[in-house]
């Protein structure tokens, strides 16, 4: 685990430092991310037959239209219900205006399986019981529908939270509905891109792992059952509640590293294959080909970010993974690992793979940790983007840290498209460098 820094050596100017507990630097402010809103982008494209029901403001609206852009040909999964000056004041109510905009929704989309109510800032702030009114909302159109809701916040969750409170949601629902069905041996918990869902089903089946469930499947009728007998693995960090709901129900954390990279993917699929009891002859053939073309399709970016020092800003809860491949498969330098929450047991992996003198710390006082970044002048700085302008203005080379989540990363065939998301600023940086270089000779 990473040795203790002291407050002094990190702000020495500050008259009252950050904590520095087992070696984390725990910091207090706002989180300088989105909120769990954001999440709805890819949960949308994922279950086909879900639609997020956003109840909330205009400025709600225009987050997610920005975030989603433009979307010409086709009418995306998720909208808002705006909620207006009457309803923010208490003079109209709420819920039978909610039924109202359910019903319209439900008779133009008759597509939707799963009406999913999200909670907003300002849902919240007055009160309103969305899980009150998903209930009713559920009696109501029971058995052709089915309606849940969880919290979005932006008081409460950074922007990937928002899946994990919804996962929490979901598993709450199949409690209810899947009773007498048979238990299913593995849940793999983690919203992924179907590309990457697939591979992982053929990899699982290759090595006789059956009874598998992805969590969120792609269709609000694939259910997940838990049950005693059930293992669960995490494809994502954040996924807390996620994994506390699971674990009441009855499952089994594996513990592992997150497939990121060539090495964290093979981890990952050694734990699971570990827990099956999985022949290690068979895996290790399973595995060959596939670590194999991870490692050519890395290879050629390896020569962009060998050496190179990276800061990574509090953003998503990759960052630990993320920070664990770069390091030890790419050869990069970890500077600072920055997160917004770190959940200790399920990083704790990843933490132990940093090299000792990295620093750790959660949470953020972001004034304070552009101060560190100034002053350790990186190659590379992983942030948002509401940092990333201010620094490239300055000349410093920046990656926004939500394209990690929203592009398919995890998995052997994504090791090379994850190394690109990296080396891609560096190499443009160079391309401007040269490009410079030659006018200032001409």
């Amino acid at each position: 685990m990473n040795k203790p820094f002291t407050p002094a050596a990190l702000d020495g100017a500050c008259a009252s430092p950050p904590a520095v507990v087992s070696g984390i630097l725990r910091q207090r402010g706002q989180h300088e991310v989105f909120c769990g809103l954001t999440s709805i982008i890819w949960l949308h494209r994922k279950m086909q037959d879900a639609f997020f029901l956003i109840v909330g403001s205009r400025t709600c609206a225009h987050l997610m239209q920005s975030a989603a852009g433009v979307m010409i040909f086709s009418e995306p999964r998720f909208a808002t219900a705006i909620m207006e000056e009457r309803d923010l004041a208490g003079l109209a109510d709420m819920h039978d205006e909610l039924d109202r905009v359910v019903e319209r929704l439900l008779a133009r989309r008759p597509d939707i399986r799963m009406l999913v109510l999200v909670g907003s800032c300002p849902s919240e702030v007055i009160k309103l019981d969305l899980a009150r009114a998903a209930g009713r909302l559920d009696a109501r159109h029971q058995p052709a529908r089915r309606v849940i809701a969880y919290s979005g916040s932006g008081i409460e969750t950074t922007f990937t939270q928002g899946e994990d409170n919804f996962l929490a949601a979901l598993l709450a629902d199949e409690a209810k509905h899947g009773k007498g069905r048979t238990a299913d041996r593995l849940v793999v918990a983690g919203c992924l891109a179907d590309v990457v869902e697939d591979q992982f089903a053929r990899l699982f089946a290759a090595l006789g792992i059956d009874g598998v469930r992805f969590l969120p499947g792609r269709s609000a009728t694939e259910g997940v059952t838990v049950g005693p007998g059930t293992r669960y693995v995490l494809a994502q960090p954040y996924l807390g509640a996620t994994a506390a709901t699971l674990e009441k129900a009855g499952a089994t954390r594996i513990d592992a590293l997150f497939p990121l990279g060539g090495e964290g993917t093979r981890a990952w699929l050694a734990a699971i294959a570990d827990a099956f009891g999985v022949d290690p002859a068979l895996f290790a053939e399973v595995v060959a080909k596939p670590m194999q073309r991870a490692a050519e399709a890395t290879r050629h970016y390896r020569d962009w970010l060998a050496g190179k020092r990276v800061f990574f800003f509090p953003d998503s809860q990759l960052e630990p993974s993320l920070a664990r491949y770069l390091q030890s498969e790419l050869g990069a330098e970890i500077v600072e690992v920055g997160s917004p929450y770190l959940h200790r047991e399920h990083v704790a992996g990843e933490l132990a793979r940093l090299s000792p003198d990295v620093l750790v710390s959660e949470g953020q006082d972001v004034d304070r940790q552009i101060e560190r970044c100034r002053a350790a002048a990186p190659d590379l700085i992983v942030c948002g983007l509401g940092l990333a302008n201010p620094f490239e203005a300055e000349g410093r080379v920046t990656k926004w840290s939500i394209e990690f989540a929203f592009t398919p990363i995890q998995g052997f065939e994504q090791a090379g498209d994850l190394a690109e998301l990296f080396a891609r600023p560096l190499m443009r940086a160079a391309l401007l460098d040269a490009g410079a270089n030659r006018e200032r000779l001409s």
